[in-house]
């Protein structure tokens, strides 16, 4: 044994026709996977020195002992380092490269097995290596760039060597995972064999190495000597790819554009110049706040995880499904599940609901087949999956239950009092319902411990959020199974507590509230939109009315006024009529009639798109009782105020567990702008105390919408936050 660590250990070993090969083997001890932490970047230099101190060695493979290569750094760590600095991030950033370049320098051939996921630093540690092996069924990426910053550990300098610049820049600025085949098409692999075939092969590669069949000194030297591009070649390159990344990365998210340049100012370097390019913007873009919400955004993604996880643990598995309502949420639902491996009758009681229902999971599942994502035989596979019907024939075989009929409490409880009756004593019942409550929909039940909600996102199949919604009577055994099927669905779940609108619609209204209140004081809705869409949302709030649709709206509005009278009674704000209101009752529903805040033209693809009306800025003209003028500033702060301060108040309400909680669920329900964090971490960055401050002073003139709660005053006085100081 060369080395010995807790995550590395370095043997040796006589291989034939390779000669005397050190085999460096990662596998985090007490971890399912390996990742690369402070301990274990330590632990990698030190057997690296072990392995130069070794003579007679013929070779170097790179391996793993777990069912993953190296998942990437350990972001945990990311909060902790950035906050020491640019001089700090500088220093650890050369500490890396020495030891990746020592790996590069070896006086032997080297080859990586990557037998998993090779991501981010552990894509890095793979690009050291003159050859690289690859399982059929592993996938390699650096996908530093989602989290705010761009490959800092040689990723930019090697990569682009390595595949060229222009498919060094797709992965890198797209920050996608690679499978196996495409890694092997631009030549970031040497080989892709099946997994048992591994080993063989990256000894293999080095025994060829040594006989002089494959020039491994050769590889290095383009490997770590300048790109090959001419000045016209780079200009084409570069300047190209800059503008096409940068309209779709958006103003907010700079690192794919930095990556480029990164490229595009180390192309004609050293391999040491090159890497001082790289470090120098790895740290500044390390410093920004986008990076600290992105990194943020990660770990409580983490938090979710996890939770989800351990609920699954406790859950006995949805072999069968049913949805109850056909229409385009009930063959949202039904598409789904099917896509995902459970199988799910739809149940109408209409067999043109039915036809409908059928048509869109149809619609999507052909999306799919045009994207090459699925095979004609694997699309008619899953639409078998879904079984319409227009009985309860079979519904005693089923596990779980989807209610997803009109939105009218009276209806959807009779429709579940109906389906209690007809399955299982072990059924779990659930509703798809955005605002109506748990516990009131639970009165007519006989079992309502296996009754909760189970609130959907329009389009089902885009919104990655499902809100598992908790009764005073539901049992852990009903949660537990209800978000066990959400995540086989594909989906995020986050439990929550029942309360009108739950979380995301009762963090939402207010937010409308804000912008009712402002087109009645005179605001430009337009203006409006421009200014959230420029501040980050992906669509302003009339434009977000338009499509959630006036009369669902309205309704919803209904129900957050009868729970919270005092803050969201009357959208209008001062007794008037509000813009929703007005753009409902002139019969302007948004996109499903084509006229609302916007009228609404197909585009080239068939899609809805929004155009000027003169009609509507009419109408809401009629909303308003003055005439002021807001700067954007303003503006920001009369609609995310009520939004964060809902937030809290469900917060310390008990609606929602967690901060992390809180914040993911308004990012994947309703788009919350990514890169500043979510509601609480966006107070946080504000800093409670100036957060109460500006809220107390608009609650003078606006009212209890925005009003701070007396716990987040005290937090205010204290110098608390929502997230641990350690991780800012």
């Amino acid at each position: 044994m060369i080395y010995q660590g807790n995550a590395i250990t370095v043997a040796r070993g006589l291989r034939d026709g390779g000669g005397d090969i050190a085999t460096l083997t990662f596998d985090l001890k007490d971890e399912s996977i390996n990742k690369l932490s402070s301990a274990v970047v330590a632990e990698l230099g030190e057997a690296v020195k072990a392995i130069e101190a070794e003579s007679g060695l013929n070779g170097l493979v790179i391996a793993s002992a777990k069912d993953v290569f190296i998942v990437g750094a350990d972001i945990t760590e990311f909060h902790g380092m950035f906050s020491k600095g640019e001089g700090q991030i500088a220093e650890m950033l050369e500490h890396v490269h020495a030891i990746f370049n020592a790996i590069e320098d070896l006086p032997f051939p080297t080859v990586t097995a990557i037998n998993g996921l090779a991501l981010g630093g552990g894509c890095e540690v793979t690009l050291t290596t003159d050859f690289r092996v690859m399982s059929d069924s592993a996938k390699l990426g650096l996908p530093e760039t989602k989290l705010g910053i761009l490959p800092g550990w040689g990723g930019c300098v090697r990569l682009s060597r390595l595949i060229g610049a222009d498919n060094a820049i797709e992965w890198i600025a797209g920050g996608s995972d690679n499978r196996a085949s495409a890694a092997l098409k631009v030549g970031a692999v040497d080989a892709v064999v099946p997994n048992d075939q591994l080993e063989a092969a990256a000894f293999d590669i080095l025994a060829r190495a040594n006989a002089g069949d494959l020039d491994y000194q050769a590889r290095r030297a383009e490997k770590t000597g300048p790109l090959k591009l001419n000045p016209i070649e780079q200009m084409m390159a570069f300047e190209t790819a800059k503008g096409y990344v940068a309209g779709k990365a958006g103003p907010h998210y700079p690192a794919p554009v930095e990556a480029i340049k990164v490229i595009q100012k180390g192309a004609g370097e050293s391999r040491a110049r090159a890497q001082a390019i790289e470090a120098k913007a790895f740290a500044k873009l390390a410093l920004s706040d986008v990076a600290f919400h992105l990194v943020g955004l990660f770990m409580s993604d983490q938090v979710v995880k996890k939770k989800g996880g351990q609920y699954e643990k406790q859950a006995r598995p949805i072999k069968q499904a049913a949805v109850l309502g056909a229409g385009i949420m009930g063959g949202g639902i039904a598409y789904q599940s099917a896509s995902k491996g459970t199988p799910i009758l739809m149940k109408d009681i209409k067999d043109d609901a039915l036809a409908l229902g059928l048509k869109e999971a149809r619609k999507l599942f052909a999306k799919q087949a045009e994207r090459g994502k699925l095979s004609t035989e694997q699309m008619a596979e899953k639409l078998a999956n879904i079984r319409p019907t227009l009985s309860y024939g079979d519904f005693g075989h089923v596990d779980l239950v989807v209610e997803a009929v009109v939105e009218n409490p009276k209806v959807k409880g009779a429709v579940l009092s109906e389906v209690e009756g007809l399955v299982g004593e072990d059924t779990i019942l659930t509703s798809n319902t955005s605002t109506i409550s748990i516990d009131r929909l639970a009165e007519n039940l006989t079992r309502p411990e296996n009754f909760c909600g189970m609130h959907f996102f329009n389009p089902v199949h885009r919104m990655p959020l499902v809100e598992v919604i908790r009764g005073e009577k539901t049992s852990d055994a009903a949660v537990a199974a209800t978000v066990a099927y959400a995540r086989a669905m594909g989906k995020t779940p986050i439990v929550v507590n029942d309360c009108p609108g739950f979380l995301v619609n009762r963090v939402l209204f207010p937010y409308f509230g804000g912008f009712s209140q402002l087109v009645e004081q005179g605001a430009d809705f337009q203006h409006v939109d421009r200014v959230m869409e420029k501040f980050g949302w992906p669509m302003g709030p009339a434009y977000l009315l338009d499509v959630v649709g006036m009369d669902t709206a309205v309704h919803a509005g209904e129900v957050m006024a009868e729970g919270f009278p005092e803050r969201m009674g009357g959208m209008g704000g001062g007794g008037t009529k509000s813009a929703i209101q007005v753009m409902f009752e002139n019969e302007r529903l948004g996109q499903k009639n084509a006229k609302g805040f916007y009228a609404y033209e197909e585009d080239r693809k068939g899609k809805p798109k929004k155009v000027r009306d003169e009609a509507a800025i009419e109408l809401v003209k009629g909303v308003a009782t003055s005439h002021k003028t807001f700067t954007d500033e303003q503006i920001v702060a009369r609609m995310m105020v009520p939004l964060c301060l809902e937030t809290v108040r469900c917060l310390e309400d008990g609606i929602v567990a967690t901060p992390a909680e809180a914040d993911m669920a308004l990012i994947y329900g309703i788009g919350f702008p990514p890169f500043r964090g979510g509601a609480l971490r966006y107070i946080d960055a504000m800093g409670v105390a100036a957060f109460v401050e500006l809220a107390a002073g608009l609650a003078e003139e606006l009212g209890p919408l925005y009003a701070p709660t007396d716990k987040l005053r005290q937090m205010a006085e204290a110098g608390e936050r929502f997230y641990p100081a350690a991780q800012h």
